[in-house]
């Protein structure tokens, strides 16, 4: 066995240092040694003794030093940057972080659409100006129909989410035939059916070759005047352009926008401008509970690992 069990290499995630991951995984298993490789020395010496490597990158070269290494723990939901086939060749499994980020993204969402619902915003405005005086809401969420694209573990969670609120819901997936947690699954290639319907369109899809610039000028002008678009998803997932013209024509109640393409948004943008859309640069993903979450994925993992004695069948295994 090698001397050293994990290996955290040192990488901050939404500016929580790894530092953090490496503490609660020797609080959390204290049986097993876990190092952080806080500098490129303890990088290439603990990645060629561990058998399990919790971190973001590592490439080709890296893996094939890595004598001891039975286990990549990724700190991403994305592994396409990994070696994924070189990984294989010496038996290593993948995990992935898939499922980390849903429910702060679910809350970030949840909390846009009920300042827009309740105006929330015109009340900070009044409250700035220090003046008491009554404004009516804009809808209550009860009887309206959310529409989310993407039914990830984001997307999931999400729905979830909205379940306490008394709406219908409508699920956007590749594969419809799979179903999903929404009283209704439909394909993209029905998305416009569904969108003339639809009060709330939240977007928590990845970027693909499908999904980019999915919402353009017909998808806006489809929606009811008084939807709410909400970006979680990918900034190139929404025509920048058609949405800006949808806004000044009124077109739309109001948009919120974690991601935004171009991204960061220039400063001389117009999306800053419209009192009807609401923006934070790309913040949805933070959560303090962030390497909680990942430690819970991989000590279950270890000990399935313990109880088996292969590295197979993990929860999130990709590879």
């Amino acid at each position: 066995m090698s001397t050293i069990d994990i290996a955290v290499l040192d990488h901050d995630a939404h500016g929580i240092p790894a530092a953090d991951y490496a503490e609660i995984l020797t609080r959390r298993l204290p049986d097993r040694e876990v190092r952080l490789a806080a500098t490129p020395d303890e990088h290439r010496r603990y990645l060629r003794e561990a058998t399990v490597v919790a971190g973001k990158y590592i490439d080709a070269e890296e893996a094939a030093t890595a004598e001891n290494l039975r286990l990549f723990a990724c700190n991403a939901a994305g592994v396409d940057h990994l070696p994924l086939d070189a990984l294989a060749e010496r038996g290593v499994a993948v995990t992935n972080a898939s499922g980390v980020h849903g429910p702060n993204i679910a809350e970030h969402v949840l909390g846009w659409v009920l300042t827009f619902a309740r105006r929330l915003d015109e009340g900070r405005r009044r409250q700035r100006r220090r003046e008491w005086r009554r404004f009516q809401s804009f809808t209550e969420l009860a009887g309206s129909t959310v529409t989310v694209v993407g039914l990830g573990s984001i997307g999931e969670t999400l729905v979830e989410r909205f379940e306490g609120f008394d709406v219908d819901t409508v699920g956007v997936r590749y594969s419809p035939e799979k179903g999903g947690p929404t009283d209704e699954v439909v394909g993209y290639d029905d998305l416009p059916e569904v969108l003339p319907g639809t009060d709330v369109l939240v977007l928590a899809c990845p970027l693909t070759e499908t999904t980019e610039g999915l919402i353009g000028e017909g998808e806006l002008d489809a929606l009811p005047t008084d939807a709410i678009v909400v970006n979680a998803a990918r900034g190139g997932v929404i025509d920048t352009p058609a949405l800006v013209d949808a806004l000044r024509s009124n077109a739309l109640h109001g948009a919120a926008l974690d991601v935004t393409d171009p991204e960061p948004l220039p400063s001389d943008h117009d999306l800053w401008g419209f009192e009807n859309v609401f923006l934070t640069p790309h913040v949805a993903g933070h959560t303090p509970k962030y390497w909680e979450r990942r430690a819970d994925i991989l000590v279950e993992n270890l000990e399935r690992v313990d109880e088996t004695g292969e590295y197979d069948g993990l929860r999130n295994q990709v590879a």
